[in-house]
């Protein structure tokens, strides 16, 4: 998968200039390349990018969506709370004026991947579960995913950061789906919830 060229294309199709795209893919590439991210980095928004190909006929606004994907995680740090926040606030900031895109919808996109509730808008409930999909892999897969995770709290020590993490995983099982679209739920729901308990379990 060609990121620069999805995102090349995306760019030109909205409204960018040619002159303009060069520089954002470059600051795009080196924040999800920051050597902090064992998870939140390319490989990830490959991941994304790949579901969204799958779905993209479901979705009323694919552009946006697809520009989200992009952004979602542009700004991460393991320690702060507001990354969605900063990052919806980034995506917008480099909209031209005059762009052929819904800038509501993506910044109301980028802020619900924080808490991966239900949304009204369904092109935004196939983000969220585009964002998760990797807690239904195969078992040796999630296990990388969730060292990769460990890797990027490292400045945390276990006594701190295992409570915090099963916390964070104890609210996934008390929602009454993890997926937001039938679509999901019918294929992953019960791999994610199995996948949950297991890493829980190991915290524990």
């Amino acid at each position: 998968m060609n990121l620069n060229k999805i995102y090349t294309d995306l760019l030109l199709n909205i409204g960018f200039e040619d002159n303009e795209i060069q520089q954002n893919w470059t600051d795009l590439e080196k924040a999800y390349s920051n050597k902090s991210r064992h998870y939140h980095n390319l490989t990830h928004l490959k991941e994304m990018i790949a579901s969204f190909e799958i779905y993209r006929d479901q979705l009323q606004n694919p552009n946006e969506i697809l520009f989200s994907i992009f952004y979602h995680d542009f700004v991460y740090s393991a320690s702060k709370k507001d990354n969605e926040l900063k990052s919806a606030e980034f995506a917008l900031a480099i909209l031209p004026e005059n762009i052929s895109l819904n800038k509501q919808l993506v910044f109301d996109a980028i802020c619900a991947t924080q808490q991966h509730q239900h949304n009204s808008i369904e092109d935004i409930n196939w983000l969220i579960d585009f964002d998760l999909k990797i807690l239904a892999k195969d078992w040796e897969d999630y296990k990388i995913y969730f060292e990769q995770i460990r890797k990027e709290y490292r400045i945390y020590p276990d006594f701190l950061y295992k409570p915090g993490r099963a916390k964070a995983l104890k609210h996934f099982l008390e929602y009454e789906f993890i997926f937001q679209t039938n679509e999901f739920r019918g294929l992953y729901e019960e791999k994610a919830r199995r996948n949950i308990e297991k890493e829980i379990s190991l915290l524990l």
